[in-house]
């Protein structure tokens, strides 16, 4: 297998956090981050934001797989009746947004044989962000699912089951970093920046669910502006237009960092995490680094 074309399937799954169709949904995901984040320590935030999105992109990529292995013969006729699902997805995420911005909390039931546990919340949970991420790939497809067909399945008709594979991975690793390395700064950000607001308030979930009733309004547009557009309609939107400026930026900034550029965000975002618990664990106990802890 040419290296080219691991890294081409590599840039691909980089470009795919950032697509047009879901750019806005981005966002929406770290806006959910924060809302469910009740982590008492750095460590433990960056721990849970790296779990949520390794649940997300198994979402983003399980829809790839499942549409580009098994739904590809009949892609030309699927495509055109992915809007809707764009337009019902955004309708969702807006209502979630909605009752997040009322100060009210969605939440999962309780499991059976768990009676003593409480409710885990939505906006927190793996099989939330599992959703969360399918949702995201199938408001995507539309965008994405043509280089995802040309570089990921091509893969897998012309070479071999372990090429196929190994480009899978790669566009899976390229989505998953870029989506990784912004949630672990969120993370971190949410350990000194939104706590020190949380004081002030329930203001975080309220703002968070402003983004997120912001990015479903978006994506639903999204969908209708292009049944709009296969209906024969004029294309021309001033929000599209808007749009397609902020997700062009996104899309050169994500290009410029490079897949070598996110590892190394990424490994530096850890190793501040490290470093933190190290001077925390050299602290003497009961008073600040540097003092024995004691009153003259």
């Amino acid at each position: 297998m040419p290296d080219g074309l691991l890294a081409l399937a590599l840039g691909a799954g980089l470009l795919a956090a950032v697509n047009p169709c879901g750019f806005a949904l981005l966002p929406a995901y770290l806006s959910l981050l924060i809302v469910g984040d009740e982590s008492p320590t750095r460590a433990r935030a960056v721990v849970r934001a790296l779990s949520l999105t390794a649940a997300m992109t198994l979402g983003f990529t399980g829809v790839f797989a499942v549409f580009g292995l098994a739904v590809a013969p009949f892609a030309a006729g699927l495509q055109q009746h992915l809007p809707w699902f764009t337009v019902v997805f955004g309708g969702m995420l807006a209502v979630l947004g909605v009752i997040l911005v009322s100060g009210r909390s969605v939440s999962l039931p309780k499991l059976r044989g768990r009676r003593n546990r409480s409710r885990r919340p939505l906006t927190g949970s793996f099989a939330s962000m599992t959703s969360f991420g399918a949702g995201y790939a199938m408001a995507s497809l539309t965008c994405t699912i043509a280089p995802f067909l040309a570089v990921v399945v091509a893969g897998f008709r012309t070479d071999s089951t372990a090429v196929g594979i190994a480009l899978f991975l790669a566009y899976a690793a390229g989505m998953g970093l870029v989506v990784g390395t912004v949630a672990m700064a969120v993370a971190l950000a949410n350990d000194s920046l939104v706590r020190r607001i949380r004081q002030t308030g329930a203001w975080v979930p309220r703002v968070s669910g402003l983004l997120l009733l912001l990015a479903g309004l978006y994506v639903a547009y999204y969908g209708w502006w292009e049944l709009r557009v296969l209906a024969g309609g004029d294309p021309d939107d001033p929000v599209m237009m808007a749009a397609a400026t902020v997700q062009r930026t996104l899309v050169d900034a994500v290009r410029a960092v490079g897949a070598g550029g996110w590892l190394v965000l990424g490994a530096l975002l850890v190793v501040a995490v490290v470093l933190g618990r190290w001077r925390g664990a050299q602290a003497p106990a009961g008073g600040r680094p540097g003092t024995c802890g004691t009153r003259p």
